[in-house]
């Protein structure tokens, strides 16, 4: 049995990444797992893609919760195809005032759920399979005033990058998708605490053109993937410029 695991499905670029993955790749697939923690909203999805979809209604940063894929995955012995890491939240605010609960979630869900997802699946990965991870371009500079969600997107993307290197003699790429800000409900979570700055908004991109360009990528082998020239110009600054030059004129952007 030949399947994709998704993580986020419920909503977001997680969610588009499923609905794309389907009408791309269902024919070549036989399932569709889908992870997210409201249920409802996955299952809303049927009907709605071609491929028949198995759901895990789970938080992921709970170690308990994930026996179920564990077990499902011991069961089937599938060749995992696709594995799409794609959730993820982030809180706007500086590190003192953010509450110490929605930081270290950010640090769970962002970091370490990703990878002990990963290391559950990578197992069953099939030879020349492919692992999406959903970063940001918050990871190419430490942003003040999104200081734990740039440095979880950070880790994301040095880990994706490393784990590339080593699963190459398997054929299997590993792409981490840096996109800047997305139309997506992740700022009516993010702006709980802090209201995204004016360039920002001026940037978005379209959660569709995103994913679309993440599943080209990775077919294409490319380790990182960024959408827009915006985002482009903005990861070669941070490669041409030194940070604490950048980080001084950050404050004048902050608004």
């Amino acid at each position: 049995m030949r399947i994709a695991i998704i993580t986020g499905a419920s909503s977001g670029m997680g969610m588009e990444t499923a609905i794309q993955l389907a009408d791309r790749f269902g024919g070549k697939l036989d399932e569709l797992w889908l992870l997210a923690r409201r249920k409802d909203r996955m299952e809303a999805l049927k009907g709605r893609v071609p491929a028949a979809l198995r759901l895990f209604a789970a938080d992921i940063t709970d170690r308990i919760q994930l026996e179920e894929l564990k077990m499902a995955l011991e069961e089937e012995n599938p060749q995992v195809v696709f594995l799409v890491n794609g959730a993820g939240f982030g809180k706007i605010g500086s590190v003192e005032d953010i509450p110490l609960e929605d930081e270290m979630g950010m640090v769970k869900l962002n970091a370490q759920a990703l990878c002990t997802v990963t290391h559950i699946v990578l197992p069953y990965m099939a030879r020349n399979g492919r692992i999406i991870q959903y970063a940001s371009s918050a990871a190419f500079l430490p942003q003040p005033g999104f200081a734990v969600y740039a440095a979880t997107k950070a880790f994301v993307l040095s880990y994706s990058r490393a784990l590339n290197a080593e699963l190459a003699k398997k054929g299997i790429c590993v792409t981490a998708v840096c996109p800047g800000p997305v139309k997506t409900e992740f700022f009516s979570i993010a702006e709980t605490t802090g209201t995204m700055p004016l360039y920002k908004r001026l940037t978005m991109a379209d959660p569709k053109k995103v994913v679309k360009k993440a599943i080209f990528d990775s077919m294409m082998g490319k380790s990182v993937s960024v959408y827009g020239i915006p985002m482009k110009m903005f990861r070669l600054l941070c490669k041409a410029v030194p940070h604490s030059w950048i980080l001084k004129g950050w404050g004048g952007l902050n608004c």
